[in-house]
């Protein structure tokens, strides 16, 4: 009788494991690492912070600028006025953009900048809120930079909340 044709169990195959279980070590990396990029890409942590209750925003203007690449760029400004005993020397803005039906389409969470007069004249610069804080009883105009804002947006002011406070 030929030997390829007798019956009997199957010779067994050796599993090379140490293969496997590396490779979906690395896809259980890469995917923990996309999901950390993607929640931080961009924005912040929103933690709130009691104080902001005492920093009353007023005076919002929208405006559009076309940067250097032809796409457009929208600015933010309003005013803060703080009414609290602190120094307001860090902050950033949380902000919904809705459509016409009310529904959320967009979602921002960006830093704060003054705008301070510029000492050549010309426009305002952008300066860092540690470099010029807002004192207790102050008001001073800020301003965020959103360098896109979804087709869908109703064209009103977005509903914004102060986050991550740093006061002195």
């Amino acid at each position: 009788m030929d030997p390829a044709f007798e019956s009997g169990p199957p010779p067994e195959r050796e599993r090379h494991w140490i293969p496997i279980l590396v490779g979906l070590a690395a896809v259980i990396v890469v995917v923990g690492a996309i999901e950390l990029f993607t929640h931080k890409g961009g924005t912040q942590g929103t933690e709130t912070n009691p104080y902001a209750e005492k920093l009353k925003l007023s005076d919002l203007k929208l405006s559009a600028a076309e940067n250097y690449v032809g796409g457009t760029v929208t600015y933010l400004d309003f005013n803060i006025t703080n009414t609290g005993d602190k120094a307001l020397v860090g902050a950033y803005v949380h902000a919904e953009f809705k459509n016409s039906m009310g529904q959320i389409v967009q979602k921002e969470t960006l830093p704060l900048h003054v705008l301070v007069e510029n000492e050549l004249a010309g426009y305002p610069d952008l300066v860092d809120m540690s470099r010029a804080p807002i004192g207790p009883g102050q008001t001073k105009t800020v301003r965020i930079t959103l360098e896109h804002i979804s087709d869908d947006w109703d064209r009103s002011y977005p509903q914004m909340e102060l986050v991550n406070l740093k006061l002195k």
